[in-house]
């Protein structure tokens, strides 16, 4: 997607588990990253109580369940080959989706903890309109973020839902990821729940859920 050449890493020899109305048939795309020590079968079984008629679901697998080594906070050559390896694994599902015709502006992505950081890192690293963004416990990887990130979103709808006292998300990042995609013109909806642990509630299931149907109009 960024026009790079494509990297062979410890994620590009994994499944990509496919679910919801098969591709060939599909109107959109999600693609799926799960979290540290889950599965790909996992992040589907959670992208099936979103889904509706004429979505695709789409989840790689990481290498030992794992995208990166580190916390997402650690200097970004600390998490390498694995961040560059799993933003590969993004890059060859969203072409899986347009090689059945779905272009990339009717297909989101939703990732929950560090899966949530790897698609937010994603987005904000390959600019261009995506049908949505769901960032459930994740934000943008580094220790320290950059000032800018080039490009532009282009009006993508993003959402970005954490706990405000996440064991492993600071606060802090959940705003500076929305501040960082908003400047790169997404529309961003944030939204911080008092004392709830790392999970996904019914709240931000509701929210994909209506990202979903906007995406199938």
């Amino acid at each position: 997607m960024s026009g790079a050449d494509p990297i062979d890493g410890p994620h590009q020899d994994q499944p990509l588990v496919t679910d919801g109305t098969p591709l060939p048939e599909a109107e959109a795309a999600m693609i799926l990253t799960h979290g540290r020590g889950a599965t790909a079968r996992s992040i589907v079984q959670m992208g099936s109580e979103v889904h509706q008629e004429g979505l695709a679901l789409l989840a790689p697998q990481a290498a030992r369940n794992t995208w990166y080594p580190n916390s997402f906070l650690a200097p970004v050559e600390r998490n390498e080959p694995g961040r560059s390896s799993g933003l590969q694994a993004i890059t060859d599902a969203i072409d899986e989706a347009a090689a059945a015709g779905i272009p990339t502006d009717r297909t989101m992505l939703v990732g929950f903890s560090q899966g949530g950081c790897l698609a937010s890192e994603y987005v904000a690293r390959n600019p261009q309109r995506y049908g949505g963004l769901a960032a459930l416990s994740g934000g943008l990887i580094g220790e320290d973020l950059d000032d800018t990130y080039p490009g532009d979103l282009e009006g993508t709808p993003v959402f970005l839902g954490c706990s405000d006292v996440d064991p492993h998300i600071p606060e802090t990042r959940v705003h500076d990821t929305a501040d960082a995609l908003e400047a790169m013109n997404a529309d961003v909806t944030k939204r911080l729940y008092e004392g709830m642990g790392h999970g996904v509630n019914e709240d931000e299931l509701e929210v994909v859920g209506e990202m979903v149907a906007d995406l199938l109009e």
